[in-house]
């Protein structure tokens, strides 16, 4: 049951992105990290197409081994966030509560974007079968 349950949470998540990458109020990425989670406890195949997927199989490769967001995708993400906020605070008849509540959600999704790195680790060069080692951009790798 947990199976068919995950598949179907993994489907839905998959839809609600591909609908995200029309509609620029609808986030995508999120919604696609989501469905291949689910697939992940569910479906090696369904986990495998879309990991491999044409379009979102690079994001979500740069995601899984860097944990990348790359800066096109950190500024759509912040304007599209600040579009949202603006149209909520200023033309709905929301509390302020729901306003300020939404504002906090938002600015920590903004937070956890710009903490994220823009591109890949630079890999040091290595002797054959020795492991990739990263380089330190601060020069204080022996500290």
């Amino acid at each position: 049951m947990r199976r068919y349950v995950l598949v179907g949470a993994g489907l839905f998540f998959f839809g609600l992105g591909s609908v995200g990458v029309l509609l620029p109020v609808l986030p995508t990425t999120p919604f696609i990290i989501l469905a291949l989670w689910c697939f992940a406890g569910s479906s090696k195949r369904l986990h495998d197409w879309l990991y491999n997927h044409r379009l979102f199989g690079p994001a979500l490769q740069r995601w899984r081994e860097n944990r990348v967001i790359p800066p096109m995708a950190k500024l759509t993400a912040l304007l599209t966030m600040s579009a949202s906020f603006a149209c909520l605070a200023l033309f709905s008849a929301t509390s302020w509560y729901v306003v300020a509540g939404s504002g906090l959600l938002m600015g920590y999704g903004a937070w956890f974007i710009l903490s994220k790195p823009s591109k890949p680790p630079e890999v040091v060069s290595q002797a054959p079968g020795e492991r990739p080692r990263s380089i330190d951009p601060s020069g204080c790798s022996g500290i």
